[in-house]
């Protein structure tokens, strides 16, 4: 173990491990970067051999195509954008919404068949969605909110994912600072809006998270419940691209338009990241 000028000791292993784990981030990077630059390949690139990983000449022609194709439809591309837009939007918000609510009186108050009720949760994580699709979609189309925007939002609410975790990290909070807040006159709601959401932006960022990546990039929804092409979102469009006549020559619009539906869960993972660790360090099963 070598000294240096400062008499600290350098830690061999560690930058090593730092090393090895830099080459593996930028290993796992590297299809992100190849979509990113197969976006901007002109024709004449997209089919070279030996593959390049970089563009020669790179070009935003691909961008315009997109736009072209989808333009001569009567649905334009800007529309699956604000479909799938709105749609992540509401069911992020609103999902944080339910989940903060439900959470709060089953990790914070005594109530009837509580531990039955958090059992339950559990049990339901194990379950695939792909299992609920079919429940979900007899429920939706009985109850007549078939090709609305809420049947595509509704059945996404209610995550169990979402309220363990804030069972979880609920039950961290001191007790003594709600009485605290009761004590003063403070209404269960004032509490739980004024005190609590406070403190689970932790655990509000990871839910987030997670609501948002399964939601913009599901598929099934505007497939299941809707017949109309204007509700349609972006996956969708996506798959209609990449399929059916011309496959080959949309190669570079295909990769265009996976470019733009992966950096908007590039950029809330990055805004995210930093609490995402701090509420699983509180989610272990403890019940």
């Amino acid at each position: 173990m070598r000294t240096g000028v400062t008499g600290r000791r350098i830690d061999w292993g560690g930058l090593l491990l730092y090393l090895v784990l830099t080459v593996l981030g930028l290993f796992m990077l590297a299809p992100l970067v190849y979509m990113a630059s197969t976006a901007v390949k002109p024709v004449s690139e997209l089919f070279l051999f030996p593959p390049r990983f970089f563009p020669i000449n790179p070009t935003l022609i691909n961008y315009r195509d997109l736009f072209f194709i989808t333009g001569t439809t009567f649905v334009p591309f800007s529309r699956y954008i604000f479909n799938s837009v709105f749609i992540t939007s509401a069911i992020v918000l609103l999902g944080i919404v339910v989940s903060m609510m439900a959470s709060y009186p089953l990790a914070k108050h005594q109530m009837p068949f509580k531990s039955t009720i958090f059992s339950l949760i559990v049990t339901a994580l194990m379950f695939s969605p792909a299992v609920l699709q079919i429940p979900q979609y007899l429920i939706i189309s009985k109850t007549g909110l078939m090709n609305t925007y809420w049947a595509m939002i509704l059945p996404s609410l209610a995550a169990p994912v979402g309220i363990f975790l804030m069972i979880q990290f609920l039950k961290q909070l001191p007790d003594s600072l709600l009485e605290s807040a009761r004590i003063e006159g403070a209404s269960e709601w004032k509490i739980l809006w004024a005190v609590v959401l406070p403190l689970l932006k932790p655990a509000i960022s990871t839910l987030a998270l997670f609501s948002f990546v399964q939601a913009w990039n599901d598929p099934y929804a505007s497939i299941m419940y809707t017949t109309m092409e204007q509700m349609k979102t972006l996956p969708f469009a996506i798959t209609s691209i990449s399929g059916g006549a011309g496959v080959i020559a949309r190669v570079g619009t295909f990769a265009a338009a996976s470019f733009l539906m992966i950096v908007p869960t590039i950029a809330v993972f990055v805004l995210t990241q930093r609490m995402v660790l701090q509420t699983m360090a509180h989610s272990g099963l403890k019940e």
